[in-house]
């Protein structure tokens, strides 16, 4: 560990996540989270006001907690990294407000990033540096994209993305379908294991020569696995559970990993990075990685803990940020619900000749708190 590599603090709270993470350069010294996914559960989905009250009541103790296990003081912090998007708004604004008001007391920058940016960064973690160009596939429960990254700091170009439900949505839906209950990725997983994935055929998404080489979509493939369960039930048979949640999740993996492959082929990238709470899944991972070893490509696959949203991610993009010399943000720093992938982090006003005198807005809070 380098003696002048950056210490960043990151926040992370897009859904349903309080994420709090301490990273030194490339190393993980603390990753707090507070999950509010039990109080979602029985909604059978995030509820966003639910999840922002809970980041509201998470976010001290977990910074606390986030600065005590790494053995760290606050004023030591080189930057305060935040998700600025994409992500729910209201649950982004208390994450966003935390890290202002953070930055603000302590007096060092702040860095609002880009929520999809951090899940590609947060593998420097755990395998070292990014190689330039990497092929990220990131799926999660609202996201599957394809992006080539060749400066996770300034460069992320959108290659594809799904068109309807993302590979998270759809595996929630098959589980409310077959009564497996919420969230249903590693739930399916673990059935999966014990059913034959090619017991049935269910379609492969946007697989034909004339469809979009790198775009996903897995609604079509949900409606026939509800379709199909329904004709069983009908028929008065028992649904194969276990069957069902094989050829269901081949169908997915199938999909998502021939893509990723062919866009690397495609660029000439010979590494595939794969982020984001599905690439938890194994036989994602399994998959994957057969194909890529065929096809002569890296394969980097974070471990379960960092795939899934967290704030190590985010402190990780912001310790790239300091370290390129990237321009702070603006404490007038907002969230953006849409944030696009093309901006990994959101620079201030004045990033051009970076001004930091902000304390006209300061003076202003100030009055109002006081009159």
């Amino acid at each position: 560990m380098m003696a002048d590599e950056p210490l960043v603090l990151g926040i992370e709270t897009s859904c349903d996540e309080t994420g709090v993470g301490i990273v030194h350069g490339t190393t993980l010294l603390a990753d707090a989270i507070a999950s509010s996914v039990d109080t979602h559960a029985r909604f059978g989905g995030v509820v966003p006001e639910i999840a922002s009250r809970a980041h509201l009541e998470a976010m001290v103790p977990a910074i606390e907690r986030a600065l005590k296990t790494a053995g760290v003081s606050a004023k030591d912090l080189d930057g305060i990294a935040v998700t600025a998007g994409p992500g729910l708004a209201g649950a982004l604004l208390v994450g966003v407000s935390a890290a202002k008001a953070y930055a603000y007391a302590l007096g060092k920058p702040l860095y609002g990033v880009n929520h999809l940016a951090s899940h590609i960064c947060v593998d420097q973690l755990e395998h070292g540096r990014l190689p330039e160009p990497t092929m990220a596939l990131l799926v999660s429960g609202g996201h599957s994209s394809l992006l080539l990254s060749t400066d996770i700091t300034s460069d992320v170009r959108p290659m594809g993305a799904t068109i309807d439900d993302a590979a998270g949505e759809a595996f929630d839906k098959i589980a409310r379908v077959l009564d497996l209950g919420f969230p249903g990725g590693p739930v399916i997983d673990r059935l999966a294991r014990e059913g034959d994935p090619e017991a049935i055929h269910f379609p492969r998404g946007l697989s034909s020569a004339k469809d979009p080489a790198y775009d996903f979509s897995f609604s079509g493939l949900k409606t026939a696995v509800a379709r199909w369960i329904e004709a069983k039930k009908a028929a008065g048979e028992e649904v194969p559970v276990r069957d069902v949640a094989a050829s269901f999740q081949e169908a997915v993996v199938d999909v998502l990993t021939r893509k990723a492959v062919r866009a690397c082929k495609d660029e000439g990238v010979d590494h595939l990075m794969i982020g984001g709470g599905v690439a938890a899944n194994s036989r994602l991972r399994a998959l994957a990685q057969e194909r890529c070893e065929r096809a002569g490509i890296r394969l980097r696959v974070p471990r379960p803990g960092l795939c899934t949203d967290n704030g190590a991610m985010v402190a990780a993009l912001g310790s790239e940020m300091v370290t390129r010399g990237r321009a702070a943000s603006d404490l007038e720093l907002s969230a953006d619900s849409s944030l696009p992938v093309t901006d990994p982090h959101v620079p201030g006003a004045h990033a051009h000749g970076h001004s930091h005198d902000h304390d006209h807005v300061h003076e202003v809070s100030k009055e109002n708190l006081y009159s």
